[in-house]
């Protein structure tokens, strides 16, 4: 990331740091390390949304260090503690192939998460690095999906495919798939219906389209993206498990980091469902979408960057 982000994320997560600041700085405070300072610790990181399971973990590994070091005053555990976070995070290596491979990227999530703008910026962001990009427009039962996605599309200045509101969303990716063929496309962009309260025809509906895939677009790297709503904390964790049953997901896009206190919830995200969060989002501009930096954004969290 670069230090321009940086600053735009540290300024983004505003809300997030004060909120864990304030919990931080008591427990930081305590005159020696106890269980009362364990357990400040703990009801801080708790109250971030970074989730009971987690946490306790980060808070074993902390006491692991913290005699492995000879630590004996809370103030030097600051940067401790954010090692133990970042660890937490890691899953191995985050790919991108769809940066250099021609493939296809189904963002699925909910309604209201945000996943059209999303979409519109993702584009925009592979438009940049120089790849053909091709939209497909397969949320064919909200009203208005498609004007939405068109405006952002027109914004990224890349290709849409559409359909007729209230039509089948595996002809429309039929179409798509055949109109990326024809125009030797990169990465074909598919934005999805967000019904997860109607869980069994999702489920068909996106497995009518992985099978349309595999037939007619196999050589084409598959990529899942799911779209989670960072304001919503816990429920987000809920969610991607729902769709953890009937999809499979490659990565996690966390929206809307910018306008809530629950940052700490990218560190459950995770951590808890083992895939990498690949995107953020702080703002409401077209390049406001980042790749997501573990280390970068606990530093910005926690503000222990060296800047």
């Amino acid at each position: 990331m670069a230090e321009g982000f940086f600053s735009r994320l540290f300024h983004g997560l505003t809300k997030s740091r004060k909120q864990m600041s304030e919990g931080l700085d008591e427990a930081f405070g305590c005159s020696e390390i106890n269980d009362e300072f364990y357990d400040n610790l703990e009801e801080t990181l708790v109250m971030s949304d970074i989730g009971i399971e987690t946490t306790e973990t980060v808070i074993e590994n902390l006491k692991i260090l913290v005699d492995d070091y000879g630590i004996t005053k809370p103030s030097e555990c600051r940067k401790l503690l954010a090692d133990c976070l970042k660890n937490q995070m890691k899953v191995g290596t985050t790919d991108y192939a769809f940066e250099r491979e021609k493939s296809v990227v189904l963002v699925i999530g909910v309604n209201g998460v945000g996943k059209t703008t999303t979409v519109g910026k993702l584009a925009a962001k592979l438009k940049k690095q120089k790849r053909r990009v091709l939209v497909a427009a397969a949320d064919t039962f909200r009203a208005a999906a498609t004007e939405q996605l068109q405006t952002w599309t027109n914004r990224a200045g890349v290709e849409i495919v559409t359909g007729q509101e209230g039509s089948d969303p595996a002809a429309v990716v039929y179409d798509a798939v055949a109109a990326a063929k024809a125009r030797k496309t990169d990465v074909l962009l598919v934005d999805t219906a967000g019904r997860l309260h109607n869980k069994k025809n999702l489920m068909q509906e996106l497995q009518k389209i992985y099978r349309i895939l595999d037939k007619e677009y196999a050589e084409a790297h598959l990529e899942t993206l799911l779209v989670l709503d960072g304001t919503t904390g816990q429920n987000a964790i809920s969610q991607a498990k729902s769709f953890q049953e009937i999809a499979d997901i490659t990565g996690i896009i966390l929206t809307k980091l910018d306008g809530t206190a629950k940052g700490g919830i990218a560190i459950a995200v995770q951590s808890e469902l083992e895939i990498p969060v690949k995107y953020i989002g702080v703002g409401e501009q077209i390049d406001d979408l980042q790749k997501f930096d573990p280390d970068v954004f606990v530093d910005a969290l926690l503000d222990t960057a060296d800047r």
